[in-house]
């Protein structure tokens, strides 16, 4: 235990020796948070709208002003009376023509058809636009009387968990997921590249240090760094975010611990494969990152993710971690919902300690 407390002693000295290693440790990951927590919003907002009025009257100009009081849509006026112009040249993204008798044949009862073209490349945009053009329809027609609510069911919606729909609750809570395990793995392999590089795991050879031994006092080091990278974090996240603990926080005491040790682990097994530092970052940038953002479901639902590559899905620990910050952020369940997340973590973080350690075993280590 000694050894692997000096290899630790070791490890954090260098690192606090290396301003660079400093600067990435701490500085992007909160850029990352910042990035993050400020411009990535799920719900669409501010679409470009335009609207041909051809009837002129006081029900076209309130159906009008209906459509742009859902803070959803901007006003966009035409430049072109052929209103396909404007849509395919991107300068609005829907397009609404209201007939002439609108209001006559409004009153009349008889039917009348809105005119409503959308740009459809974006699916999911075009989806957001056509239903919030539908309910403001209706919501219009009911208001004037024109469709009377003759339903004898009426549904009573309330958002349980986030009933003020902040995107940050969701957004930021998922990054810690995307932060804790890019930069303390990237961290890792760098620092054990940079041993081969140098040359100075000659002298690990001629040690009596074991593999094991050399990797634990790594992995400790960079844990207590990532931990740090965690608390900066949690701190800007709580200050300029909103975040608060809703649940027991003891499962993201323990969650955090577990997670780290994984990232750091992942981190010592890309090191011990690659054979620079270019490589090393690769590694961990791009399988890393990739696979946090994309098979973690912290933007995109693990349920749209197509199969067989869903499968994937359930070893990637950025996963499991992501639902334990949630919960701790946003649902508050505690250790009742989220107890086989730490669980899973450990299992994968210990294999590829495992693997680290037989790499290195190959290379002349002794135990």
């Amino acid at each position: 235990m000694q050894r692997v407390l000096s290899q630790c002693v070791k490890e954090l000295n260098q690192f606090r020796r290396d301003r660079l290693t400093v600067a990435l440790a701490f500085l992007l990951p909160l850029a990352v948070v910042l990035i993050y927590g400020f411009g990535i919003r799920l719900e669409a907002k501010n679409i470009p709208l335009s609207v041909q009025d051809l009837d002129h009257s006081f029900l076209s100009r309130t159906y009008t002003e209906r459509l742009f009081a859902t803070q959803q849509f901007i006003p966009t006026p035409l430049k072109d009376s052929d209103p396909t112009i404007a849509l395919e040249r991107g300068e609005i993204k829907a397009v609404v023509t209201i007939p002439p008798d609108f209001a006559r044949d409004l009153k009349a009862h008889k039917p009348v058809t809105v005119q409503a073209l959308v740009d459809g490349t974006d699916v999911n945009n075009a989806r957001v636009i056509q239903n919030s053009l539908r309910a403001t329809t209706r919501f219009f027609l009911r208001s004037t009387n024109f469709l009377p609510d003759q339903s004898p069911l009426k549904a009573q919606i309330r958002f349980w968990f986030n009933p003020g729909r902040k995107e940050a609750l969701h957004i930021v809570p998922g990054i810690f997921g995307v932060i804790l395990w890019v930069f303390p793995s990237m961290l890792a392999a760098i620092s054990l590249v940079r041993e081969k590089e140098q040359g100075t795991i000659v002298q690990v050879y001629a040690s009596d240090l074991s593999a094991k031994e050399w990797l634990l006092g790594k992995e400790l080091a960079y844990v207590i760094v990532a931990t740090g990278e965690s608390i900066l974090a949690t701190i800007v996240s709580i200050s300029l975010f909103g975040l608060r603990f809703r649940g027991d926080p003891s499962t993201l005491v323990v969650g955090l611990s577990v997670y780290l040790a994984a990232a750091v682990a992942f981190g010592l097994f890309v090191g011990a494969r690659a054979t620079n530092q270019t490589a090393a970052v690769q590694g961990t940038a791009i399988v890393g990152f990739l696979t946090a953002v994309l098979l973690s479901g912290f933007i995109y639902r693990l349920e749209n993710v197509p199969f067989p590559i869903s499968l994937l899905s359930n070893v990637i620990p950025a996963r499991y971690f992501i639902e334990m910050t949630r919960d701790v952020f946003v649902r508050g369940t505690g250790w009742p919902g989220i107890w086989y997340a730490p669980l899973i973590i450990a299992l994968i973080g210990l294999f590829f300690f495992r693997m680290a350690t037989r790499i290195l075993d190959r290379m002349q280590f002794s135990d």
